[in-house]
């Protein structure tokens, strides 16, 4: 039993480390095309060039090196979206079904419960929504290098910022390519479930007003979240790596996951 636990939990871990990897090609840290560390300069600095040079050719780092990591798939450019564009691109499209479901079935063995029905992709969004950063908080010893910013406990909105390529204008950018045109993806939805609801009687009916109601909180939540979002957005706030993580990643108020078990502290509200 022991050693059982001991093979699952390795090659859970490996999967873990294939993603975290994966995430960092995403965010442009790591290339397929370069060997080492590729991009951990400061503010976004000279990563244009990088991008110019084909450092990132086979496999293209992320523009903006924001990430959405959701339960469902609003955003093309979603983290595991691109997991799935990576795995195409490095081990090709024959392979792709079978290599997805190698890495679903190795994260099922020790680092999330397998769920009955649930397709390989689906299986690998759950782990990225709900565990990964948990996991990357850990490798990282709670001083995180991508980090999560999250509109609370709905869930309506979170993403994945790369510390190295933050810079001043990274909260402005999140709120229009992604929380404003949510916002109305959301309302749309509801919208469409409120008619659905008029039409449907009994069973269908209740299931259809158990998801606009779901959708209603995440749509609550996202509003809030992106009121406090414009706030620190129009404040331009730079970070300086040399304070280190602990003191910068508390320059968000509650826009981040987690303030407290990086900081020591409760968020500060600004």
């Amino acid at each position: 039993q022991d050693h059982t636990d001991l093979t699952n939990k390795y090659y859970t871990d490996i999967t873990i480390d294939i993603l975290s990897y994966i995430i960092g090609c995403m965010m442009g840290r790591y290339s397929l095309d370069r060997e080492g560390l590729v991009y951990a300069h400061e503010g976004n600095k000279g990563f244009a060039e990088l991008v110019a040079e084909d450092a990132y050719k086979t496999f293209p780092a992320d523009n903006d090196g924001i990430l959405p990591l959701m339960d469902d798939e609003w955003f093309d450019d979603d983290v595991t979206s691109r997991v799935k564009e990576f795995v195409r691109t490095v081990w090709g499209e024959e392979h792709l079904q079978e290599n997805l479901e190698f890495i679903a079935e190795s994260l099922c063995l020790y680092a999330i419960k397998p769920k009955k029905g649930e397709s390989a992709l689906d299986t690998i969004r759950r782990y990225l929504s709900t565990q990964f950063w948990k996991d990357h908080m850990k490798m990282y010893k709670k001083r995180p290098i991508y980090w999560l910013f999250s509109s609370g406990k709905e869930k309506a909105f979170e993403c994945l910022v790369y510390l190295h390529r933050y810079n001043d204008a990274t909260l402005a950018r999140m709120r229009t390519e992604y929380v404003v045109p949510l916002l109305a993806r959301y309302q749309a939805n509801i919208d469409r479930l409120n008619e659905q609801v008029d039409g449907a009687s009994g069973g269908e009916a209740t299931r259809l007003k158990r998801e606009r109601d779901s959708l209603s909180k995440k749509f609550n939540e996202l509003r809030s979240f992106d009121d406090r979002l414009r706030h620190y957005a129009d404040m331009r706030i730079s970070i300086d790596l040399d304070d280190g993580v602990k003191v910068n990643y508390g320059k968000f108020g509650d826009l981040l996951a987690d303030v407290k078990a990086i900081t020591g502290n409760a968020p500060e509200i600004i």
